[in-house]
C-alpha cells in the first residue's frame, strides 16, 4: 500500500513546493525588479513618513479635504469587501439615503440635487482610492471655502489631478489621497 501512496505523496510535496513556494517567489522577484513602486504597495511618503497608498482609499472627514467613496470595511485593507446587500435591501436603501442627505448638507446642495453614485455607494472592495471627476467637482466649493481658496483654484488643481480611464464606460477619475496631498502642498506655498 505504501508503494502505491508514495508517488502521490511525492507529487503532492513537489507541486506544493513548485506552486506554493518557487512560483510565488519568482513572480514576486520579477515584480520587485520590474515594478518596485507597485510591488511595494504604491506607498506615498511625505517628509519620510508613509501617509497612505495610491491603491487604498482612506477616510477624510474634514471639510478641508475631498471625501472618497464610502467603505463597507471602514477602510481596513486587511478586511476588504462589500456589504453584499442587494439594491432592494431595506438596510442598503436606508444607508444610501443617509449618505445622499449628508452629502447634500455638507456640500450645500438643494434637497433634490443629484449626487454621483460613487459618493454614496461603496466599491466591491470597500477600498477604492478614486472618485469620479463629477464627485470631486461637487465637493470643490466646500473644500475651497474651508481652505480660504477660490473655487477656480481648487477646480484647476483637481482637473490637473484627473486621470482618464480607458475602456467601456470609462470616465475621468481622481485619486483622493493625491488630490488632498496636492491641496496641502498648495496651501504651504
Amino acid at each position: 500500500m505504501l508503494r502505491e501512496i508514495r508517488p502521490a505523496i511525492v507529487v503532492l510535496v513537489a507541486l506544493t513546493l513548485i506552486t506554493g513556494l518557487a512560483y510565488p517567489l519568482l513572480i514576486t522577484g520579477i515584480a520587485e525588479a520590474v515594478f518596485p513602486y507597485k510591488a511595494q504597495g504604491s506607498l506615498i511618503e511625505r517628509n519620510g513618513t508613509v501617509v497612505g497608498s495610491a491603491l487604498i482609499g482612506q477616510e477624510f472627514k474634514s471639510d478641508r479635504y475631498f471625501h472618497g467613496r464610502p467603505s463597507a470595511s471602514d477602510y481596513d485593507a486587511t478586511n476588504s469587501g462589500g456589504t453584499n446587500f442587494g439594491p432592494s435591501n431595506a438596510k442598503f436603501i436606508e444607508e444610501v439615503a443617509k449618505r445622499i442627505a449628508r452629502i447634500r448638507q455638507e456640500d450645500g446642495l438643494a434637497p433634490t440635487a443629484p449626487v454621483p453614485a460613487d459618493l454614496v455607494l461603496a466599491s466591491a472592495s470597500g477600498l477604492d482610492p478614486d472618485i469620479s471627476l463629477a464627485g470631486a467637482l461637487l465637493q470643490a466649493e466646500r473644500v475651497a471655502k474651508a481652505r480660504g481658496l477660490s473655487r477656480q483654484r481648487v477646480s484647476a488643481l483637481l482637473l490637473a489631478s484627473a486621470d482618464h480611464l480607458y475602456g467601456p464606460g470609462s470616465r475621468e477619475m481622481v485619486n483622493v489621497l493625491d488630490l488632498n496631498l496636492s491641496l496641502d502642498a498648495l496651501e504651504k506655498r
